[in-house]
């Protein structure tokens, strides 16, 4: 369908009165589809370091309206807008959590209206995770790159009064959380000290909030997510020499590594019985990316031969950067950062892999967060 774009410029000028920066991106809505039983979302732009350029979108299925630029629409009165590197974005009961890496901050918006609720102030702050109640961050806890900070933590948030109740130490430089019955699983990469990496994965009890364990997996560790039948999927990055990037499975019974897949891997959305894996690995040595989409059958921990873009699109894509699967649809996003520096494209594919729409979105996109799925 055609496409129709709209800027609300009278929000320029209120905006620009509310705030002291310089140059202020207005809110626009593009209509990219018709209204659907499709599950409405946020999108997080990451933003380049530095640059102060995070920034949230919104997906409204009942209107098939994508409106960019939705935090400072909402909150005018905030200085500065979302921050530097958004990079992470949750939501939780009628809350929406959006971890702000290096502005060191997880800001707490009101789901309905994404007005800001609470700033919740943490170094170097990385992913979130939720259990009964209480929101858990990864956190450097060192400023960016320092290589002096012997370990980094998970911060326990209690969600009705929004204040941080515990700090656990874990390894150095932990990344994504993944929590299974009582137990908090977290990547942690020692990304500071390239020549000495973190290999392992830090297992917490949440009913002592301390650390039990450490399961030794492989060099510089990221992604980490659970399946339906009790395990847990782990990435890693590898060295961008000789080591290369890997995807591994622990078993939360035993805490075990028990199958190790060879697929390079940046990226997993697990849905239902199905792993949408993507990989952008840059190699030192012939100095270039490697792009790969796979599946993953987890019930049966096979990799599924194809790609799960059927129709050439992905070829369009230069550097996939997110990806997230509808829970009722089952449509595939696969964002693209592009050069890091301008603004990306979000696809939308249905479940057969065929592009249904595409939108520009802010620059690197990168977290999608469904609303009514408090993962």
């Amino acid at each position: 369908m055609k496409k129709t774009l709209y800027s609300l410029g009278l929000l320029l000028l209120t905006l620009t009165a509310c705030r002291k920066d310089a140059a202020v991106v207005p809110e626009e809505v593009e209509q990219v589809s018709s209204p659907s039983d499709a599950t409405s979302f946020f999108l997080l732009n990451e933003g380049n370091m530095n640059m102060n350029k995070a920034s949230l979108d919104r997906f409204d299925a009942a209107t098939g309206a994508y409106r960019r630029n939705i935090f400072e629409a909402s909150n005018p009165d905030v200085i500065r807008g979302l921050g530097d590197v958004g990079n992470d974005i949750k939501a939780y009961g009628s809350k929406l959590y959006v971890v702000v890496n290096i502005s060191n901050k997880v800001e707490v918006l009101d789901l309905r209206t994404a007005r800001r609720i609470s700033k919740i102030d943490i170094p170097n702050c990385r992913y979130v995770s939720f259990d009964a109640g209480k929101a858990y961050v990864s956190s450097y806890e060192g400023a960016v790159g320092n290589t002096n900070k012997a370990e980094g933590s998970i911060v326990r948030i209690d969600t009705a009064t929004l204040s941080i109740e515990a700090r656990t130490k874990v390894g150095r430089q932990p990344e994504e959380i993944a929590i299974v019955g009582r137990k908090l699983y977290v990547a942690n990469s020692g990304g500071y000290n390239p020549t000495n990496y973190e290999r392992s994965v830090s297992v917490v009890d949440l009913n002592s909030f301390q650390e039990i364990k450490r399961i030794d997996v492989a060099d510089n560790l990221h992604r980490v997510r659970a399946d339906q039948y009790g395990d847990v999927y782990v990435s890693s990055r590898g060295d961008y020499y000789g080591t290369p990037s890997n995807l591994f499975v622990i078993d939360t019974r035993t805490d075990q590594v028990k199958k190790v897949f060879d697929v390079s891997t940046s990226n997993i959305w697990i849905d239902g019985d199905l792993g949408y894996v993507y990989s952008l690995e840059w190699d030192y040595t012939k100095q270039r990316n490697t792009v790969n989409y796979s599946i993953i059958n987890v019930r049966d921990e096979t990799l599924v031969e194809g790609s799960f873009i059927k129709d050439g699109t992905e070829k369009n894509i230069t550097k996939p950067f997110g990806i997230a699967v509808d829970p009722k649809t089952k449509d595939i996003y696969v964002s693209d950062a592009k050069d890091y520096l301008s603004p990306g494209t979000l696809y939308c594919f249905d479940k057969n892999g065929i592009k249904k729409w595409s939108v520009i979105t802010g620059d690197i996109p990168a977290h999608i967060a469904f609303i009514g799925m408090n993962k």
